[in-house]
């Protein structure tokens, strides 16, 4: 087993222990940037990147001159073994995406992963990121939630996904393309039915704005509004459900084949269950479908 280096020591080119540094940068305001990031970008061997365009000017601000290698979704089979070379000729290798934490919804699990399978370190450095900016602005509930990062582009894909996520009892945080935010409101409006929530875009940056509201509020306003620019993330509130002992997925499921087997149809099962749990009645068909083997008409 390698041994985790010292995390309380001041990282230098002499005394950086070898290893993979996950570091997270910041999302936009780059006063976000930690202490203790800046030293371990400055002592790595090498900085591996998403882009160098986006990574190389921002370091430069900071005066951070350290060797850049892109590792990103085209390249990483090929640059993988050259990452874990260095590792084994003792080098610390630091890992950042365009912004915020690398994992979350960008490059670097199978990195993370090899590294691990090969014995050496993978050290988190904390930092910036969107997913819990967003949700400690929106004002829901923090004690349980769920990242789920985008959702399918495609309408029939999403709402199988948005089904798949009603009934979770926790607060949701996704990433969404601007340009498809009206849309995508719309559909978790109908999919996840009336929550609280709230649409947090630029965070950090010069024109930041949260709003929050209602899903069909907010899908209303964007509807009317058009897409905003920027990077958005949208936190939703758990069902009302959850307040209460919410129903594991396997006992939704028991009820609604018990229903579809006494004669009742798809739509009448999950209307059947909707007022028996408080659940979205859009998700509960879905499931119901699936059980049935049907296709929606």
């Amino acid at each position: 087993m390698t041994p985790q280096p010292s995390h309380g020591d001041s990282a230098s080119k002499h005394t950086l222990p070898p290893g993979l540094y996950v570091v997270a940068t910041p999302i936009g305001n780059t006063g976000d940037i930690t202490l203790r990031a800046l030293e371990v970008l400055r002592a790595a061997n090498v900085i591996a990147c998403e882009d160098t365009r986006t990574t190389g000017p921002f370091l430069a601000r900071l005066g951070v001159s350290t060797a850049l290698t892109a590792y990103h979704e085209h390249n990483a089979a090929r640059q993988r073994p050259a990452l874990l070379a260095r590792l084994e000729r003792g080098e610390a290798v630091a890992l950042v995406s365009d912004a915020g934490t690398p994992l979350v919804s960008d490059p670097g699990y199978k990195l993370t992963r090899a590294v691990i399978d090969a014995g050496h370190a993978v050290i988190p450095i904390p930092g910036a990121s969107a997913p819990l900016a967003a949700l400690v602005a929106s004002g829901l509930p923090s004690d349980r939630f769920l990242f789920a990062g985008f959702l399918p582009p495609r309408a029939a894909a999403r709402t199988t996904a948005l089904a798949d996520l009603a009934p979770v009892a926790a607060t949701l945080v996704l990433f969404e393309s601007a340009r498809r935010l009206p849309e995508t409101l719309a559909a978790m409006a109908e999919g996840l039915g009336e929550r609280p929530a709230a649409v947090c875009r630029e965070l950090t940056k010069l024109h930041e704005e949260v709003r929050r509201a209602p899903l069909s509020e907010l899908a209303a306003h964007y509807a009317e509004a058009g897409a905003p620019r920027g990077e958005v993330v949208i936190v939703v509130g758990p069902p009302a459900s959850a307040n209460a002992a919410a129903p594991a997925p396997e006992d939704l499921d028991a009820r609604l084949r018990a229903l579809l087997a006494e004669g009742l149809g798809t739509r009448d099962a999950a209307a059947r269950v909707a007022v028996e749990t408080g659940l979205p009645r859009r998700a509960l068909y879905q499931r119901a479908l699936a059980l049935d083997g049907t296709a929606a008409p």
